[in-house]
Order: C-alpha cells, then sequence, then structure tokens
C-alpha cells in the first residue's frame, strides 16, 4: 500500500485506512450512512459554515472500496439523505423558452435554484433532457442557476461545482504548488454545465456575465467562502467557446485528452479547451501565490 492515498483533495495514511477497516469490523450494524457522518465527526471534516461534509465522505469511501482499501457495510434498503439520480423526475416540463431576438428574452431573470425545490427538480430535469452529457447529480458544493425569460418561460441552466484537482494549464497560469492548491482550491468553481435553448444572438455571454457578477456572494451565503476564480472546460472537436471568449475569459491551454482513471495510458478522451475567469484583480495573492507575476504565460499546454 501507499505510504499515503490522496482522494478529493484529502491524504489518508496507511494508518487512517486500517482505523476506517478496524471500525467497520467492530461495528457490524452500523450503515454507511451512519459510518460516513461518524468520520465527519471524527475528522472534523467540515465546510466552511461548520456543516458536517456527509455526502463528500460517502464519496471518499465509495473510492477506498473501488480501489480495493476497505469494504464497506452493506448497501441498506432505506438510507436517510441517500444520493438519488435526479434525471427526468419531471414527467412535464413547462412550455420552453422560443424567443428568437434578444429583444424578446429581456429582461431575463437569474434564478437560484435550492435543493428540494420545484424549480431544483425542474433544472435538473432540463440538464438531463437537453445537455448533451446529461445530469445525474453532483457530489460537493454547488450552485445552481435557472434562467427564465421575460414571459417567465424557462430558457437555460448553469451550473457550477468543485474545482478540477489538478489541472497542468490552469496550474501554471495561477502559478501555486502543491501545498497552495491543496489548501485553496476551494475558492475555484467549475462551470460544470450551461444549457441555453435558444441561440438567439449574445444572449449565452450576457447570461455568462450576469452570473458572474453574482455568484461570489452565492457561494459566499450557501457555504461560507470566497470564490475568487472560475474555469470551465469546452471540448475542443465540439464547441468553439465563443460565448465565454465573449464575456472575457482566457484561454489558459487545453487538456491532454487522457482521463484521470487511465493508469495505463491507453483511454483516450475528448481534448478540452480550459478558460479561467478572475472574479479578483488580486486572484493569485487569494488562492496562496505569494510571488505575482509567476502564472502561466502561454496559451498551450
Amino acid at each position: 500500500m501507499q505510504e499515503k492515498i490522496e482522494i478529493q483533495g484529502k491524504l489518508l495514511s496507511h494508518a487512517d485506512v486500517a482505523a476506517i477497516t478496524r471500525l467497520i469490523a467492530s461495528n457490524p450494524g452500523w450503515s454507511r450512512y451512519k459510518l460516513s457522518r461518524y468520520l465527519c465527526e471524527k475528522w472534523n471534516w467540515r465546510n466552511d459554515k461548520g456543516e458536517i461534509k456527509d455526502i463528500a465522505s460517502r464519496s471518499l469511501l465509495r473510492k477506498l472500496e473501488k480501489k480495493g482499501y476497505i469494504e464497506q457495510p452493506p448497501r441498506s434498503k432505506r438510507c436517510p439523505q441517500r444520493m438519488k439520480d435526479r434525471s427526468n423526475r419531471l414527467s412535464q416540463l413547462p412550455e420552453l423558452s422560443k424567443v428568437s431576438r434578444m429583444s424578446e428574452a429581456l429582461p431575463v431573470e437569474i434564478e437560484l435554484v435550492r435543493a428540494g425545490s420545484y424549480n431544483w427538480e425542474l433544472f435538473s430535469t432540463l440538464l438531463a433532457r437537453y445537455h448533451y452529457l446529461g445530469y445525474k447529480g453532483s457530489v460537493g458544493e454547488q450552485v445552481g442557476y435557472l434562467v427564465w425569460d421575460r414571459g417567465g418561460a424557462p430558457l437555460g441552466c448553469m451550473l457550477f461545482g468543485a474545482a478540477a484537482w489538478r489541472v497542468e494549464a490552469r496550474d501554471r497560469y495561477i502559478g501555486w504548488g502543491e501545498d497552495e492548491r491543496r489548501a485553496n482550491l476551494k475558492k475555484i468553481a467549475n462551470n460544470q454545465r450551461f444549457l441555453l435553448l435558444s441561440s438567439v444572438y449574445n444572449l449565452a455571454s450576457y447570461i455568462i456575465s450576469r452570473v458572474c457578477r453574482r455568484i461570489g456572494g452565492d457561494f459566499m451565503n450557501k457555504y461560507g467562502h470566497d470564490i475568487v476564480l472560475l474555469e470551465t472546460f469546452v471540448e475542443r472537436d465540439r464547441f468553439k467557446g465563443t460565448c465565454y471568449q465573449a464575456s472575457n475569459w482566457q484561454y489558459v491551454g487545453e487538456t491532454i485528452g487522457r482521463s484521470r482513471n487511465d493508469r495505463r495510458n491507453k483511454l483516450r478522451v475528448p481534448i478540452k479547451q480550459i478558460y479561467v475567469y478572475p472574479l479578483e484583480k488580486r486572484f493569485r495573492e487569494e488562492l496562496g501565490v505569494k510571488e505575482q507575476g509567476s502564472g502561466y504565460k502561454g496559451i498551450r499546454v
């Protein structure tokens, strides 16, 4: 076994894994739910608002089991707050926006959706049905927006979640090291989904710009910490990234076409362009970079 196991930004030692194994063995009646919450309390694994990171803990345990380090308790038939597949939750959707000109869409309303609400189910269903990647829910911190046209019809969705753990071009652009990245990655949010149900010229960049102006406050209110940089990944062979360019996002490079699960360097995945958008002028300092101007200057990996 490795001396250290790094999962979801958390370093686990051999002793940590052995302690989890002993905990499972000595409490055969515990559910996965109880196990994950106990570990959160033991490790004091909480977000900046003091709430335990139960979902992240369960995800970490699943990954440890998948890698063969532990064997979790059997799944319960009913599990409190268990993650569900939220795709296609609504059998009937309201009439979608049919705008064909900017003047027909404005004023646009951008609503922060809240988990458990009807609008969250609508948001999830729209992404599942109409986004090319689909949507089955996500783990960790996330902020979602539902976009409405002036007539009150759904016009699109934007979803932001946890940043990618390690991206060479982005990390060189920031200029940080391993310790700074580990300590401050939570200050970056990833635009994981953007769905627009209309091809109106300039509408996408208009919505992106509106969201950029409010997302920092929304993350602070929900999770108790700042967001200073946004990132997104655009499939090079599918999209041109025009709406991000028009919204002043900066292209910093490309992925190398490999999956993080590709240990034998054989699996090829679509190459993606990497765009970032600083929410603060001194974002590098906020991300722990001591020497300004040391970021990545090129445009290719």
